[in-house]
């Protein structure tokens, strides 16, 4: 999961895993579940979150330790997370969530993170629509927002667009949504319901691949000439406040290079991938992180890292090219991370010390970079040493 902009300080916090039990499994489609767990009174503070963040999951499945994130689907509320799991093809968290998972399994549950949030945006669990009312009143006017997303990436979506109406009597939200066909059509009760509750302020426009509908240009895969029409006859872009972006990536960064085209800014934009597309090479071998042995007669470099105030070290062979996240992993097992693939931030850390390179990036901001920041999952030491601080 990626996003053009960094969560306010406030969204930010440690990143770990806390046991929650599965208070409820409701059937979506067939191919995808809501899935809600139950947060304890004394846990609720670590589980506040903004519409748009995720949770990373972690359960042990056939014996393996597996890891996926999932974005937060329902508007803020005291005691209760819910995410969507939409099956995909081999993937075996997915596999195991639709077909077995059972209300009073408990599975170990990462506090919300990310920055896939709007500027305007609840800042807390417990009186979502209160404060949502005293910002719009700071920044004034009517906001409208409008997303664009395909298949499971209207999680996010829902939460924002929920808490976004529900908050505000002005705000207006519009969204195209891609999926295969009607069946595949994730929270399409919802949406309707939505449509009910604010008839002039909310819009739906749904694009089915392999169905045809009345007007062509809601049928076929939204390419080129497809946005292009869509962009300008049908969303009222105009006004925009903000875009939000949610799906694959070569959706994704279709939307965003034509965008940046009609001179929207970039800062404007928010955007949260599936995935990069490309194979991961970070760790595969649940907490411990890929396998590498330490030449004592080649040549080795020193990974350093600070996690929860206390030190690490560990050796890794330079012909290894090994990621920094991969080499914690080898010395403490509760290094955070959750998709190893450049797209979510979890395992982010400041360089305090050292060369590197940093193979792919969707989660952190220019600014972030900037101050030293990387995704540890991609970032390969390129001299003798490298330190880095997760608690930065």
């Amino acid at each position: 999961m990626s996003a053009t902009a960094s969560a306010p300080e406030s969204t930010k916090q440690r990143a770990k895993f806390q046991p929650l039990e599965v208070s409820e499994v409701r059937r979506l489609t067939d191919n995808a579940v809501e899935v809600s767990f139950a947060v304890p009174e004394e846990l609720r503070a670590d589980y506040d979150y903004v519409p748009g963040q995720y949770v990373a999951l972690r359960a042990t499945i056939d014996g393996q330790e597996v890891r996926r994130s999932y974005s937060i689907c329902d508007i803020p509320q005291s005691g209760i997370i819910r995410v969507a799991i939409k099956r995909d093809l081999g993937g075996v968290f997915s596999t195991w969530a639709n077909d077995e998972l059972q209300p009073g399994t408990v599975i170990e549950v990462m506090n919300p993170q990310g920055a896939f949030t709007s500027r305007v945006h609840v800042t807390s669990l417990n009186d979502a629509q209160a404060l949502l009312k005293e910002e719009l009143a700071d920044v004034g006017g009517a906001p409208h927002l409008v997303a664009i997303a395909a298949g499971s990436g209207i999680t996010p979506i829902m939460s924002i667009a929920q808490a976004l109406l529900s908050g505000s009597p002005t705000a207006t939200f519009e969204l195209v949504y891609a999926n295969k066909g009607g069946s595949d059509v994730m929270f399409a009760e919802e949406l309707g319901d939505l449509k009910d509750k604010y008839p002039t302020r909310f819009a739906v426009h749904h694009v089915l691949s392999r169905e045809q509908r009345v007007n062509p240009l809601f049928s076929g895969r939204i390419d080129d000439e497809k946005l292009k029409i869509l962009l300008d006859k049908v969303i009222l872009t105009e006004d925009t406040r903000e875009w939000f972006l949610c799906g694959p990536f070569e959706m994704v960064q279709l939307v965003r290079d034509e965008l940046a085209a009609r001179g929207v800014d970039n800062e404007n934009i928010r955007f949260e991938l599936f995935s990069t597309g490309k194979p991961s090479d970070g760790p595969q071998q649940g907490n411990t992180g890929r396998p590498v042995i330490v030449d004592p007669s080649g040549k080795n470099i020193t990974i350093s890292f600070q996690l929860d105030g206390l030190s690490g070290s560990i050796e890794s062979p330079a012909s290894a090219n090994e990621t920094v996240l991969n080499a914690a992993l080898r010395a403490r097992p509760d290094v955070p991370f959750a998709c190893a693939g450049g797209v979510c931030g979890t395992c982010r850390a400041k360089v305090v010390e050292g060369e590197f390179t940093m193979d792919e990036n969707y989660a952190l901001e220019p600014d972030e970079v900037a101050r030293g920041y990387v995704l540890t999952c991609q970032t390969r030491p390129t001299g003798e040493s490298i330190t880095v601080d997760y608690d930065a």
